[in-house]
């Protein structure tokens, strides 16, 4: 196993690599790079893309970070520009600048913000909180409520307890996390009927002034409606996954020999299936865990006023921070792949069959 893993993370090396490299040549292309973006609000326009709309028969737009002619610059002297590019970098040939920001990376060096002042370490452990508590309490329910309810399922498939289950879960899966957030806010935080929960934030004002046990529940107060909002559509997935998962395991032959042999169906199904079936259920965590984390996080933000990682990387794609963009790419990407290794290990733990060393050999 320890050789198996060491081929694991030695791969994450060129995945990683392809990742940035992909990522950093798109945006090569991206037209209104962080000089652009400072020129149009020096200029009072307020925003690169109307620049762009303004002036675009009157030349072309310099990429992000291509020298050239920049519109909207026009006005401004050559040597502010010239000193604008030397200050970001981007007096530097495309492949220089790469190796450079991947050699400070390998030393845990990821620049700071163009925009804000703040090294790019900071910015997103200033952010993590919000994030890391939308992931991992929502990631933590989907699996605590799924699996049992799952399990249940199949042991009592075909019953109603299972029919009108899945109608609830089919419902639960067809409605949009935001369209689901809008309605939580609707009911019960002030919109039209009751003010239960805080409308925004992460904590109240007074933070500070409550005791161990009231900073407790304050929060909870806070991350209530937030985290059911991302929590529905992972739990629906998960509990029809682990409902099949299990309902293929009882059907197979070993299942009806462990029967014959008069074992009880608690011991078959816990001593038996449990550990066969699981093994899919875990092989999903790192897809439920990083999609609840990254993806669904910026519409939830932003609708409960959560000022996590999902909004700095939206934020940062607009200013065309790229420090933040590449900084955070590179983290979670291998934040990522390290999940992946994560998850087989646990496959491993579950059942201790499994030698990844022995199938790859």
């Amino acid at each position: 196993m320890g050789a198996y893993i060491l081929r694991r993370l030695l791969l994450i090396i060129p995945t990683l690599l392809g990742i940035m490299i992909i990522n950093f040549a798109l945006v090569q292309f991206v037209p209104g790079g962080p000089i652009e973006q400072i020129i149009a609000q020096m200029e009072g326009e307020g925003d690169v893309f109307g620049t762009i709309a303004g002036n675009g028969s009157e030349g072309e737009v310099g990429g992000s970070g291509e020298t050239g002619d920049y519109i909207g610059g026009r006005g401004l002297p050559p040597e502010f520009i010239a000193e604008l590019e030397k200050e970001f970098g981007f007096d530097k040939p495309p492949l220089e600048r790469f190796l450079n920001m991947m050699w400070n990376y390998m030393r845990l060096d990821f620049g700071e913000s163009y925009f804000r002042s703040i090294s790019v370490v900071d910015l997103v452990l200033e952010k993590m909180p919000v994030s890391i508590s939308l992931g991992l309490w929502s990631t933590l329910i989907a699996y605590i409520v799924s699996i049992p309810l799952g399990i249940r399922k199949a042991v009592r498939d075909g019953t109603s307890f299972d029919t009108w289950t899945s109608s609830i879960i089919i419902v639960a899966y067809a409605i949009p996390g935001f369209l689901f957030a809008i309605l939580l806010l609707v009911l019960f935080a002030g919109g039209s009927y009751f003010q239960v929960f805080p409308l925004r934030g992460l904590t109240s004002d007074n933070w500070d002034q409550l005791s161990l046990v009231g900073k407790v529940l304050d929060y909870f107060w806070h991350i209530a409606l937030p985290v059911i909002a991302s929590t529905i559509s992972a739990f629906a997935t998960l509990t029809l996954l682990t409902k099949n998962s299990f309902l293929d395991e009882i059907r197979k032959q070993y299942v009806m020999t462990a029967r014959a042999k008069g074992l009880s169906e608690s011991r078959v199904l816990y001593g038996h299936i449990f550990r066969n079936a699981m093994l899919i259920v875990i092989a999903g965590f790192p897809s439920v865990f990083i999609g609840v984390f990254f993806a669904g996080s910026l519409i939830i933000e932003t609708i409960f006023s959560l000022d996590g990682l999902g909004r700095l990387s939206f934020e940062a794609a607009v200013a065309r921070d790229y420090p933040v963009i590449f900084g955070t790419l590179f983290v979670f990407g291998l934040m990522g792949l390290l999940i992946g290794i994560l998850s087989d290990l646990m496959y491993v733990f579950v059942d201790p069959r499994i030698d990844f060393e022995r199938r790859e050999g």
